[in-house]
């Protein structure tokens, strides 16, 4: 894996809390909205309401809506139970079998969780949502063609509302399979859409500057590192920057933050005003070099 393949995970999975939130919620947050699984150009059914839902849904969607919020807090256990009382009331519910994917996703069940998501397809086949999941998952088994395709049949739908955050995964997975313009292309889509993700800053700018684009890399780091959302990663990425772009001052502000606030981040112990300390050869800490 390239350096700026590993970052972009790692980066994804320091901002984890976040990304989980906005997953968890993937087509689960509302039963009176319309989720983008409808086909372009195809009749609008009206809007569901209580009165039109059968008892068996109404019994199921109660209980997605408690598994919801015990994988919210981290319960998988009991949030799978739930689930499986919301099947046993529904066996047709494509949206728990999305939540059963995203569930066997976090338990590193692949198996289980590409069965739950391809069920939840075959149930809602243009549910943008289940096809994002789905795409993230064949991204994470290095399944990058299979992947791109399911985060193009989900950007393809105008009533998708989460187009930003699918740009951003295509991005990251077109990181990995080593795409790097159609990469860029992604993530700075993905950027225009929703300027204050974090994620998508840090990829695009360790992106960019690993393609020698130090100037524009210094854009997105320093929006991210001039805010509260600002880590030991992306502090990291913009002191490389600076020191590229022979910014001695701004590199040491940035040395001494990391410092003070990551004292245990492994590129801290080597960082001393106007620059690093001696190292015995080139050394790495998960893809980002010294």
């Amino acid at each position: 894996m390239t350096a700026h393949a590993a970052g972009a995970f790692r980066i994804w999975r320091l901002w984890s809390a976040w990304l989980l939130l906005a997953s968890a919620f993937l087509g689960l947050a509302g039963c009176a909205t319309d989720k983008g699984g409808s086909s372009p150009g195809a009749p609008r059914a009206d809007i569901i309401t209580d009165s039109d839902e059968p008892e068996g849904r109404k019994r199921a969607r109660i209980r997605l809506e408690l598994a919801v919020g015990y994988f919210e807090e981290g319960q998988t256990t009991i949030a799978l139970d739930e689930l499986k009382l919301a099947l046993n009331a529904d066996p047709n519910f494509g949206e728990a079998f999305n939540l059963r994917g995203l569930i066997y996703l976090r338990l590193n069940d692949v198996r289980l969780a590409e069965d739950s998501f391809k069920r939840a397809m075959v149930l809602t086949p243009n549910d943008a949502n289940v096809l994002h999941n789905y795409g993230w998952l064949l991204c994470q088994q290095s399944r990058f063609s299979e992947s791109v395709q399911m985060f193009a049949r989900a950007l393809a739908n105008p009533l998708y509302g989460d187009r930003p955050k699918t740009l951003m995964a295509q991005g990251v997975c077109q990181i990995r399979a080593g795409q790097f313009a159609d990469a860029e292309a992604s993530l700075t889509r993905s950027y225009e859409l929703d300027a204050a993700n974090p994620i998508t800053g840090y990829n695009l700018s360790n992106l960019l500057f690993q393609r020698g684009e130090s100037v524009r890399a210094q854009f997105y780091i320093r929006r991210i590192n001039n805010s509260e959302l600002a880590n030991a990663e992306s502090l990291w990425l913009g002191i490389k920057v600076e020191r590229r772009l022979n910014n001695t001052e701004g590199a040491d502000q940035l040395a001494t933050q990391l410092r003070k606030r990551f004292t245990q981040y492994p590129q801290a112990m080597f960082l001393v005003p106007g620059g690093l300390k001696s190292l015995k050869g080139r050394q790495a800490y998960g893809g980002l070099h010294l």
